[in-house]
């Protein structure tokens, strides 16, 4: 599981099994995992997380959007 991203206490990371699906992104806190579709970005999964954390993780994935489409297509291929 390849980490693209740390901030605060959020890791962005891949999962090696994704391969067949769109390109998406998952970030973890302690024991949450969200999910989050990068074209467009949007919530797959919550994870956990308060909605106040995901207003925030949001947030960061539009902030880093490119970076993690970056990491997506390097690990995985186009």
């Amino acid at each position: 599981m390849p980490t693209v991203l740390r901030i605060r206490s959020y890791r962005f990371f891949f999962v090696s099994l994704d391969r067949g699906e769109p390109a998406h992104i998952h970030v973890r806190r302690d024991s949450m995992v969200a999910k989050f579709w990068l074209e467009p970005v949007a919530l797959e999964r919550t994870g956990g997380f308060s909605r106040v954390d995901l207003n925030e993780i949001a947030e960061l994935v539009y902030q880093h959007r490119e970076k993690l489409l970056e990491g997506w297509y390097e690990f995985f291929g186009r």
